[in-house]
């Protein structure tokens, strides 16, 4: 069994919950995903099943598309609804003009402070263990790119928000800055994940709904050039040896696959060779 399923997560749980749940639905312990979604967040969750876990770091995966509601006035200590109010502020009567000024801030580059309430982790614990203890810690900066930010105020205290950005992008710090930049704080009411890269939630399958029928092949999920290996020349492959072989396009890397067109791996692309950097066992479930 492999592939990839495009799950539609629904708020209340976390994105585990929902690797437990295809686990379960489809007998097999090989399953994780790509970007976690909070528990107060839904929509698009990108997993793979099978041997097709170690091809996540090269599916296309970028840029991700948010959409939710922010509330302004209120600041928490998770930045989302789910936390205890941390500050009460009133609400500017030109919150809109302020968002306008202060918007361009939030484009581009942008350098984020991961939330004490995250799974990023420091000496080998995550944060929000931290943070359920009331200690906080010493947290670096990241850089993370943010495409489009729009935002648009519903009186009195509610905004809908739309975020294009990189991987890595905390929503939750993008609308708390935000608050802050303006004056009067702000945290996320609703958020959900509508695209991540080339898939969108619209193509998206509810968990219950987890089947081998619905798993994505490889050769499909993949934007990659895509090599198809004679029988020699797989045998080569399989064994570790590189495989001559030029690309009509150059490229880092490229899909191996069988004549059929099934993916049996992964290359690194050299000037006229493939070498092998994720080989598919030939007597893998579902290849």
């Amino acid at each position: 069994m492999l592939g990839i399923l495009l799950i539609d997560k629904p708020a209340g749980i976390t994105s585990h919950d929902v690797v437990s749940r295809v686990r379960r639905s489809l007998g097999t312990r090989r399953v994780g995903h790509a970007g976690t979604l909070d528990p107060i967040a839904t929509g698009l969750l990108v997993v793979a099943v099978g041997h097709a876990t170690r091809f996540l770091n090269y599916l296309p995966l970028e840029p991700k598309r948010y959409e939710g509601v922010a509330r302004f006035g209120v600041a928490t200590a998770t930045y989302d609804s789910e936390g205890e109010p941390t500050e009460t502020r009133p609400i500017p009567e030109d919150l809109e003009e302020r968002i306008g000024q202060v918007g361009e801030r939030f484009v581009g580059a942008v350098r984020q402070l991961p939330p004490m309430f995250s799974a990023v982790k420091k000496d080998g614990r995550p944060l929000y263990e931290y943070a359920r203890k009331g200690v906080e810690v010493e947290r670096e900066e990241r850089e993370v790119w943010i495409d489009a930010l729009d935002v648009e105020v519903v009186p009195p205290d509610r905004a809908r928000i739309c975020v294009v950005c990189s991987g890595g992008t905390y929503v939750r710090t993008l609308v708390h800055d935000l608050g802050q930049a303006v004056g009067c704080g702000a945290h996320v009411v609703e958020l959900r994940r509508t695209q991540v890269g080339r898939f969108r939630v619209e193509e998206a399958i509810a968990q219950e709904e987890a089947s081998p029928e619905r798993l994505i092949p490889l050769s499909e999920a993949l934007d990659l050039p895509m090599a198809r290996l004679t029988e020699p020349q797989l045998r080569l492959f399989r064994n570790g040896n590189p495989v001559r072989m030029r690309l009509r396009e150059p490229s880092p890397h490229a899909a191996v696959c069988d004549l059929e067109g099934n993916v049996v791996g992964l290359a690194r692309c050299g000037v006229a060779t493939l070498e092998p950097e994720i080989v598919i066992p030939s007597d893998a479930p579902g290849r």
